[in-house]
């Protein structure tokens, strides 16, 4: 467990290093794959998630509790809610560290494809984005991996679900899974 918690560590470090090198302009206006969020609200709803009791206790309200949070986020001026994050990286809950992996990394790309950037994103972070967007589908109940099976190109993962075959690279698959509109899988 030991090593779940420093792999979400410096998940969270990688990712708060991110927004806090962004420009004030990125940071509070940039473009994310989460359409409605910018990499700030991100950052809020990152930082949100350590309160993970609100999300067991009503996950029916799960979009409720995230705009709540981004909008604590937005209350507060940079330099506060990246000292917030900073202190959040160092505390990952031992108890949901790699729970809530995939949506940190998930997350992470969402912010860098938003703006045209990019990372190397470490294997263990890329299988996490895969899951969480086969999670996604079944959270959300829909039938993706009935009419489509995922087959990820570069070793990370393993082929799921069934029908007209998607390929790509598992973090392509599980941003696509998780319903981000993105050009970089080969459907069919």
């Amino acid at each position: 467990m030991a090593n779940r918690i420093e792999i979400v560590r410096a998940a969270r470090q990688a990712f708060v290093d991110t927004v806090d090198g962004l420009t004030d302009v990125q940071f509070d206006h940039g473009t994310t794959l989460c359409t409605q969020w910018a990499p700030r609200d991100v950052l809020a709803h990152l930082i949100g998630t350590s309160d993970i009791g609100r999300y067991l206790r009503a996950p029916w309200r799960l979009h409720k509790i995230n705009a709540e949070a981004v909008a604590a986020g937005r209350s507060r001026d940079r330099s506060e809610l990246i000292a917030a994050a900073r202190r959040w990286a160092q505390v990952p809950d031992r108890a949901v560290a790699g729970l809530l992996l995939g949506d940190l990394a998930m997350h992470h790309q969402d912010v860098l494809r938003g703006l045209g950037l990019s990372r190397e994103i470490p294997p263990v972070e890329e299988a996490a984005i895969l899951a969480e967007g086969v999670s996604l589908t079944v959270q959300k109940l829909q039938p993706t991996l009935l009419r489509y099976r995922v087959e990820p190109t570069n070793g990370i993962g393993r082929p799921r679900g069934r029908g007209t075959v998607v390929r790509g690279t598992a973090e392509a698959l599980g941003l696509w899974l998780g319903g981000r509109n993105i050009a970089d899988v080969e459907i069919g």
